[in-house]
């Protein structure tokens, strides 16, 4: 066994920083994610699952985040501009098997202001880099077999497709879920690292939260 876990400390990137998910972020959080449109795609378990208030939002969040051994859940910050600070999402590098070298990012979301932008493929690439520099061989992704937007974003930065899972999960409208299961493994991180890297260089200025995609 080569993985271990990483130091519980934020990450910080050109556009975004990942900061361990904190009880004090949740108010912040429930601003950017309690919308339809963040719930529509399977987050949360899908439309049912969007909380009805702020204090139902707090309950989710600290259940859908909560940490372990096992678990890092960061939130998502904007790094420089006139926004440096603002919460856009929330996210976390998951299900950590130190045997098996394996990981899960999941669990994501973002303010619908800040998609397409550049703040999923530099989370991505900061989390990626912190498995496989910790020892990692394989990170798994997957989205509701249902949600075009979330699987084309998950190509997108390059990890390949291993196939559906399903009835995989419960929704939170009680129906099942098809699961479509995606990876990076080490030997691939390179050209993955690479094509993040080149997407990034292409953003100018820092994201600001009027961005539209």
């Amino acid at each position: 066994m080569t993985a271990s876990r990483p130091a519980d400390r934020p990450l910080v990137g050109r556009f975004i920083s990942l900061t361990p998910f904190d009880e004090a972020d949740v108010p912040e959080l429930e601003r950017a994610l309690r919308q339809r449109e963040v719930f529509a795609g399977g987050y949360g378990g899908g439309p049912a699952g969007l909380p009805a208030d702020a204090e139902a939002f707090g309950r989710f969040a600290l259940g859908y985040y909560s940490g372990g051994p096992d678990a890092m859940p960061f939130t998502v910050r904007l790094e420089g501009g006139p926004d440096h600070g603002a919460v856009v999402g929330a996210t976390k590098l998951g299900d950590l098997d130190l045997p098996g070298e394996s990981a899960h990012i999941g669990w994501t979301a973002y303010n619908p202001r800040v998609w397409g932008t550049a703040v999923n493929p530099e989370a991505k690439l900061l989390l990626l880099s912190l498995a496989f520099e910790h020892g990692f061989g394989r990170v798994k992704l997957q989205a509701d077999a249902r949600n075009a937007r979330s699987r084309a974003a998950i190509l997108r930065m390059g990890a390949q497709f291993e196939g559906v899972l399903g009835r995989h999960k419960r929704r939170a409208d009680g129906s099942w879920r098809d699961s479509a299961v995606y990876s990076v493994i080490v030997d691939e991180w390179p050209a993955v690292r690479a094509g993040l890297e080149a997407r990034l260089a292409a953003w100018g200025e820092p994201v600001p939260l009027t961005a539209a995609e």
